[in-house]
């Protein structure tokens, strides 16, 4: 489903503004866009609503709470009916912050955050691999994420 034909002006300016500052006030948003408080909550109700806004999150810096390591990691199954499993599996290991399904070589992309590498290896060796269906990985060391940002609102 596609919602971007039934935003409006108003619409694309909260979701800048929000973008840029999830923390703003809706009356800081209804100042800046010399609207009332109202309709800005009625307008953000209604994009919560329709799933177009699904949470504001809180970033945190990994380096500063001791994540040192981060990879992305390619999973190759034995066989395709294990993914589902696979994925539950992942999702009750606390490094792994990020999983998607990927076409290609792997069936499974994830994300990992670890210590140093030892932590990583542990991780990789002890928990990823050791789950029923994982034939066997591939990771990509990252050096840093030079941006991260949600897609453009057109």
């Amino acid at each position: 489903m596609q919602l971007i034909n039934q935003l409006d002006f108003v619409d694309k300016e909260i979701l800048r503004l929000l973008k840029s500052d999830s923390r703003q006030s809706y009356v800081e948003i209804a100042k800046e866009l010399k609207v009332s408080n109202s309709l800005i909550h009625q307008r953000i109700a209604k994009m919560k609503e329709s799933g177009l806004i699904k949470n504001a999150t809180l970033t945190l810096d990994e380096k500063l709470l001791g994540y040192g390591a981060c990879s992305f990691t390619g999973i190759v199954l034995k066989e395709a009916h294990f993914a589902q499993k696979v994925v539950e599996a992942l999702e009750l290991i606390p490094e792994v912050v990020e999983c998607d399904f990927v076409s290609g070589k792997y069936a499974v992309f994830v994300k990992v955050f670890a210590a140093n590498n030892e932590h990583m290896r542990e991780v990789l060796y002890e928990k990823i691999h050791q789950i029923k269906g994982v034939s066997g990985t591939d990771t990509f060391i990252s050096f840093g994420a030079q941006f991260n940002r949600s897609v453009p609102i057109v």
